[in-house]
């Protein structure tokens, strides 16, 4: 089967429905019809919300009709994480437990954003079971497959996010990112992927994992795509009290700005062991057209990983004790274990965890006084196979799960900005993070821009997708509202 590129960038399906060259209703019938034809091989859909898109999509037409301007994302087609809140659906969260919740009075803050800018909600995506989990397999909904090969992972836990953009099924998309789920799909799908500075973007009417770690953040197959997104979400929120009180700084007029003054290194030590060769090449070639020559060494990066997965399984076990206690039969095995384990972790433990970070967020911020972007892998690896249980990393056989954000966790522990951006190797491409000192999206962005004008990185085309081989069950279609 081949997957058409017959996707349009946002900016551009937007200038042309603001033009009056395309209806936002012609845009929305060819997305569905594309996600109809290609998500039952991709799963990246678990809910397709047609009637509510195509009556977004006249109203949007109505507007323009009228000689107003509907919003820089007008007409443009998105998809976002089944943990967001979307109005008349249950939030499932990845999880069978959830799918018996009440349907949401209301949207997500970022879906009113988006759609207040003109974006077209058109569905909610598969997702790694509450979002612990960095592979893309979901045992009630089926896996989410790899656009470029069905036969591999898209990377979790925003699994269907990075294959719906990666696949060309809809130009943008939001996930979410505690230890790298971001990150992990945008590098496995070969796209790009923003998770802002914490507190940046809000996240009420979502679906929590892990409360102080939790970010959400913007899909896209460019830059431009992604800054619109992110600069169209950006703004206070009283419903979530981690969201910052900065007024939005928009990024997008920023993008084209010259970067040749901007303090460039690669992160060292630890970010340059545990990697593939194909990690390996991909920050090099980034480094070497941004004329990066020197290292920096992340302070203690191993044991912020660990003290992030003691944060983690204690939080999300602390969210999840009546359901695991109620219903332990109902989750996927994986997620109930490191949940049950995580309700033992002692609170001594978490509170040196907690102490570890406030130490190592110094300590790294002290590293921008003197760069401004830090660059390391995204993942150590290209996509695994789906199903694929381990690797094998200096000489170690580990757990792919655990293990594909190795590089990402030191980061989102303490809640830096970071874009992820695709390096198009062959066969599969990679990401590689860039990393900037908290409220610096614009750098980081600017730099991934200008990564992009020169062809080193950008979203790859689409090459002729395998068949499902045996034993790949196929998902419940998805439902529409």
């Amino acid at each position: 089967m081949m997957l058409e590129r017959d996707w349009q960038p946002a900016s551009e399906i937007a200038q042309a429905v603001r033009d009056r060259r395309l209806s936002a209703l012609s845009v929305t019938e060819a997305t569905l019809a594309r996600i109809a034809k290609h998500d039952p091989i991709l799963n990246s859909f678990t809910d397709v919300t047609a009637e509510r898109a195509l009556a977004k999509a006249r109203a949007v037409d109505a507007t323009v009709a009228a000689g107003k301007n509907p919003g820089p994302l007008a007409g443009v087609p998105f998809a976002v994480k089944n943990l967001f809140d979307v109005q008349g659906l249950p939030t499932r969260a990845g999880s069978k437990i959830n799918r018996d919740l009440r349907r949401s009075p209301r949207d997500a803050t970022l879906i009113e954003r988006m759609e207040a800018a003109g974006a077209v909600l058109v569905g909610a995506l598969n997702m790694g079971e509450y979002a612990y989990d960095f592979t893309g397999e979901n045992v009630h909904d089926g896996p989410s497959r790899n656009p470029h090969d069905v036969t591999r992972m898209t990377g979790g836990s925003s699994g269907g996010s990075g294959g719906a953009v990666g696949g060309g099924l809809v130009p943008l998309a939001l996930g979410s990112d505690t230890n790298g789920s971001i990150r992990v799909p945008a590098s496995f799908c070969g796209i790009f992927g923003l998770k802002p500075t914490y507190g940046r973007l809000s996240r009420a009417r979502s679906f929590p994992f892990v409360y102080s770690l939790d970010h959400h953040g913007p899909f896209a197959r460019n830059v431009i795509d992604l800054a619109l997104a992110y600069d169209a979400m950006q703004g206070p929120d009283p419903d979530d009290s981690a969201c910052t009180t900065r007024p939005a700084e928009p990024v997008t007029p920023q993008l084209s700005q010259d970067i040749g003054g901007l303090r460039v290194a690669l992160a060292g030590g630890y970010f340059q062991k545990n990697v593939f060769p194909e990690a390996n090449e991909a920050v090099a070639r980034v480094a070497k057209a941004l004329g990066a020559t020197r290292t920096v060494e992340i302070p203690e990066a191993a044991r912020a990983r660990a003290a992030a997965y003691v944060i983690t399984t204690a939080e999300g076990a602390s969210l999840h004790l009546d359901r695991l206690r109620t219903r332990p039969n109902d989750f996927d095995p994986a997620v109930r274990d490191r949940l049950l384990a995580g309700a033992m972790v002692p609170a001594s433990l978490v509170d040196r965890a907690q102490k570890f970070r406030r130490w190592y967020r110094a300590k790294v911020l002290e590293l921008f006084k003197s760069v401004d972007v830090i660059l390391a892998p995204a993942t150590p690896c290209v996509a695994p196979k789906l199903g694929q249980a381990t690797f094998v990393l200096d000489g170690v056989e580990l757990p792919v799960r655990a293990n594909i954000g190795i590089h990402t966790q030191p980061i989102s522990f303490i809640g830096l900005p970071v874009v992820a951006v695709p390096v198009p190797l062959d066969p599969m491409p990679i990401g590689v993070q860039i990393i900037t000192a908290p409220w610096r999206e614009d750098i980081a962005l600017r730099v991934a821009y200008t990564l992009e004008r020169a062809d080193v990185v950008y979203a790859p085309p689409l090459r002729v997708a395998r068949a499902m081989g045996p034993g790949v069950a196929s998902a419940p279609p998805p439902r529409g509202i």
